[in-house]
């Protein structure tokens, strides 16, 4: 192993114990893969973040290919997936945040009540249809619900980002929750008023020189 693969394996790591430091993921619920030479590398199965080490996180190759003494994350097809349709990810991170596993369960997109909206590549965050995790029909419904999108609601299931770089994905995810949990709060008091779409692609593009996903 390089040192590179190595500092890669530790950055996954640390993005999940941020995950879970964040309140965007509870337990070992959610999952982060990276692209890797011609495949990529993916959190394992059911192993505690906490003591998590880097020779556990998996490389699979792009055919689903791994050590056959490594179990990767049961949601491993729809990283594969992804990464495969998506020239433009080298990161997918999926978690089960509150706010935004709540609008998942009442099959919600989030419309453009924030600018913000415009982080995930469009005027709204879809939610997919439900099918059962780890399916092909998951991941089905996944890449296609992220099509012209950077994120997306898995209905009674949770979120995924993705981005060009691990650190990108993180900042999305985190914005999706803060963008969930604001639509919720206004449907406290009743149905938002919504930024219209010419309005959400300016920001769009305006966003493209910013580098907003660099922290």
């Amino acid at each position: 192993m390089t040192k590179g693969e190595r500092e890669k394996r530790q950055a996954i790591i640390d993005a999940c114990r941020r995950m879970n430091a964040l309140g965007i993921n509870q337990g070992t619920s959610g999952n982060i893969s990276v692209r890797h030479g011609d495949g990529l590398l993916i959190t394992p199965t059911s192993t505690p973040y906490e003591s998590m080490t880097p020779e556990q996180i998996v490389f699979m190759g792009m055919d689903g290919s791994h050590p056959h003494n490594q179990r990767p994350s049961s949601e491993w097809r729809f990283h594969l997936d992804i990464l495969r349709s998506r020239r433009d990810a080298d990161a997918v991170v999926h978690a089960h945040p509150p706010y935004s596993t709540m609008l998942a369960i009442m099959g919600r997109e989030i419309p453009p009540v924030h600018y913000m909206i415009a982080a995930a590549g469009g005027d709204s965050i879809r939610c997919a249809p439900y099918a059962t995790y780890g399916t092909p029909e998951l991941s089905e419904h996944a890449v296609r619900a992220l099509e012209g999108r950077t994120a997306c609601l898995l209905a009674h299931h949770g979120m995924i980002a993705i981005g060009p770089s691990l650190a990108k994905a993180m900042w999305l995810a985190v914005e999706v929750e803060t963008l969930a949990r604001q639509y919720h709060g206004c449907l406290q008091i009743g149905e938002p008023p919504l930024l219209p779409k010419d309005e959400i692609e300016r920001v769009r593009v305006k966003m493209a020189g910013y580098g907003h996903a660099d922290a």
